[in-house]
């Protein structure tokens, strides 16, 4: 299933959750979103929220930076056996 980052180009906790989609080389659609909240109509549709980063993976909306990393840890991460 695909995932989707809703995000802006000037955000630090957005650098840092494309960051870690890149290191764990996870494929992604980035949806950058207009810089003033208001206008993020598309994330508030979403989320309930008009913050960024937001991801989308399958079911799962993930609104927090922590919680996104976290996740991506948990589900993406590589493990050696």
């Amino acid at each position: 299933m695909a995932l989707t980052l809703y995000h802006v180009e000037w955000c630090p906790d957005c650098k840092a959750v494309r960051n870690k989609l890149a290191e764990l080389g996870v494929p992604y659609t980035g949806v950058i979103v207009p810089d003033i909240r208001p206008m993020r109509k598309i994330v508030h549709e979403v989320s309930g929220q008009y913050y960024v980063p937001v991801l989308i993976d399958g079911d799962s909306v993930l609104t927090e930076t922590h919680d996104i990393l976290a996740h991506l840890d948990s589900h993406y991460a590589k493990t050696s056996s």
